[in-house]
């Protein structure tokens, strides 16, 4: 038919009709917050290139995590900033590593709170490389029994689900081999399984302090022109035990969140990363969004492409306005 008969705009007249028949929902329920977590007391110092985010104490973390779930954000990511590194990133799997003592107090102080730990190397080692290094190569294989050990170690101290985020071949294999040996059989595994090697990644090195110190991560994070890859690198993950999948950044990468989406029947998580966060902190601070506006429709677009989980930085201030 068409107009006058079609008048699409009949649905837009008002805030009421627009509720109705959205499309996309988006709630606290939906959102992860991550937590980058130092030692120390009453320590909460700001990083710069991301404003409002913070390197917190345990107990610190603990006040952060009880204002999410207080908002309704039910789950936080935890990543550590160890005291001391070496090059075989022992401060990961040590049982009273930081990230450790931070899921047990977690745990034990925050109500209904789901705990998920980044498993990932390139936090402790003195090279800044997400495995062990001979030369300038990160070799593959011998790093996956230290990404088992630590996943291991993160779950015994209470975390609720352990999320490798290294992209080695194999290492959703390996953890999921440890953790049934373990007795944590229970304990899921969030694979980043779409993991691209992204410049969006910046403001993230400097909070964790893991910028490697020499090379970059291409070898083993995916190439940002390929789509039709992180298919198959989510089915492998999948097949190798995976029970969740994520997709790594967000908004540069909407496409490959629907193609995912499409190819998997497992939940699908987005990670709007800190380069999202910091240029859209920047450029609301100039006046030239609506900081706001385009936070949520950010988050909905991410939703919209298909996430079911979203880790952002913004979990607070979305979970508030969502509330009014």
């Amino acid at each position: 038919m068409g107009f006058p008969v079609e008048r699409p705009r009949r649905l837009r007249r008002n805030a009421l009709i627009r509720d109705l028949v959205r499309e996309t929902d988006l709630s606290a329920g939906d959102l992860i917050e991550p937590l980058f977590v130092c030692p120390g007391k009453r320590t909460r110092q700001e990083i710069p290139s991301m404003p409002g985010q913070f390197n917190l104490s345990v107990d610190e973390a603990v006040a952060e995590a009880q204002e999410c779930r207080s908002l309704g954000v039910p789950a936080v990511l935890l990543f550590g900033i160890p005291a001391a590194k070496d090059s075989r990133a022992s401060g990961a799997y040590d049982a009273h590593g930081i990230v450790q003592e931070a899921a047990s107090a977690l745990k034990k102080e925050v109500r209904d709170l789901l705990v998920i730990a980044d498993v990932c190397l390139c936090e402790y080692t003195d090279h800044g490389h997400c495995g062990v290094v001979q030369g300038e190569e990160i070799l593959n294989d011998p790093t996956l029994e230290l990404l088992a050990r630590t996943a291991v170690s993160q779950a015994r101290a209470g975390a609720d689900i352990v999320a490798p985020s290294d992209m080695m071949d194999g290492r959703v294999a390996a953890i999921r081999k440890a953790l049934d040996a373990a007795s944590l059989e229970h304990v899921p595994i969030l694979s980043y399984a779409a993991k691209y090697a992204s410049a969006f990644y910046g403001p993230f090195r400097e909070a964790a302090q893991s910028a490697p110190k020499f090379g970059d991560r291409r070898s083993h994070q995916m190439d940002p022109a390929n789509a039709r890859e992180a298919i198959r690198e989510v089915l492998l993950d999948i097949e190798e035990g995976a029970d969740l999948v994520m997709v790594k950044p967000a908004l540069p990468y909407l496409d490959v969140i629907y193609r995912v989406r499409q190819a998997v029947n497992v939940p699908v998580a987005a990670y709007h990363v800190s380069g999202e966060y910091a240029m859209l902190v920047a450029a609301a601070s100039r006046g030239f969004i609506d900081r706001e506006r385009v936070l949520l429709e950010s988050l909905h677009a991410i939703r919209r492409a298909g996430a079911d989980l979203i880790v952002t930085y913004f979990a607070k201030e979305a979970a508030r306005l969502l509330a009014r």
